[in-house]
């Protein structure tokens, strides 16, 4: 039996893909329609959103919250990955490294940003993925992306032989990478960094504590109802029947006053209609999810 539309909110183990834990869900679900909200990298573990039947369509949104991150960055040496998987390409003692220029260096990546991903990343560079360049010698050049860092905090620091490994927790937008602030403050400290742990604590409504590992998935599979995980994940809209009518056939209505950023459109049965978005002086359907 094939499972219901909605969100599996996955706990993702290190060691695997991001597909690699779509692929299993395409299993556990018995359907090809699974995608997955914003990547994690294989070292990476923690809260990974995924999508089944209908809520793939929901997943492109929810991508664009906010997210936040436990990590540790090693100063003292830097990776071609800017993370544990990578090979050490330079090595500077950190021991010189107070924790008041620590402290300095992490504010001034707090804030609105603009950051260079990593070269080993998805980014695509003429059509290509940018980690396939620089695997294969030819690392491209990036150019550097606003993103806000809204909370960047060392919460403990270990010191060994010439290393300083710094616990830390990251609140950041959409498109920020945190392989990016481990590499720039080794820069800024003039060591190198990179991360050795990472784990995505949440993404937007959804949190590590909501998540199940793929073996708990295997035993219960846990499908949140897709209008349950719309009105977790974005603003209600109350609508009449005729509006519901209306978006339920891609129709517009006139603006409402729900600012910016989408909204789940719900008709007075409670039923999901449409995720909508308000533009000028209309209010149209990102996506229609009405039966």
């Amino acid at each position: 039996m094939t499972a219901p539309d909605g969100l599996l909110i996955v706990d993702k183990p290190g060691g695997m893909t991001s597909h690699d834990v779509v692929a299993r869900v395409r299993r556990l679900a018995r359907t090809r329609r699974v995608g997955h909200a914003g990547t994690l990298d294989p070292m990476a573990t923690g809260v990974l959103v995924v999508g089944v039947g209908k809520a793939t369509r929901l997943l492109g949104h929810l991508a664009l919250t906010e997210k936040e991150y436990s990590a540790t960055i090693r100063l003292g040496q830097a990776t071609d990955s800017d993370d544990a998987d990578g090979a050490i390409v330079a090595a500077t003692p950190a021991d010189d490294v107070g924790d008041g220029d620590l402290a300095a260096a992490v504010a001034a990546l707090r804030g609105e940003i603009r950051q260079v991903p990593p070269a080993v990343s998805a980014v695509k560079v003429g059509g290509q993925r940018a980690y396939k360049l620089a695997r294969a010698g030819d690392a491209p050049r990036l150019e550097p992306r606003a993103v806000t860092v809204r909370e960047f905090s060392v919460l403990a620091v270990r010191r060994q032989a010439g290393l300083l490994d710094a616990d830390a927790r990251v609140t950041c937008s959409s498109g920020t990478y945190i392989r990016a602030l481990a590499r720039d403050l080794g820069a800024a400290l003039g060591t190198g960094g990179h991360l050795t742990r990472l784990r995505r604590t949440r993404v937007g409504p959804y949190r590590e504590d909501d998540a199940r590992t793929l073996g708990q998935l295997a035993e219960a599979l846990d499908v949140r109802p897709l209008a349950e995980a719309a009105a977790a994940a974005f603003p209600r809209f109350d609508v009449t029947a005729e509006q519901a009518e209306r978006l339920a056939h891609g129709g517009r209505l006139p603006a409402c006053g729900l600012g910016e950023g989408p909204a789940a459109a719900f008709a007075p049965d409670g039923s999901f209609i449409a995720l909508v978005t308000e533009e000028a002086d209309v209010c149209r359907p990102l996506a229609v999810f009405a039966p």
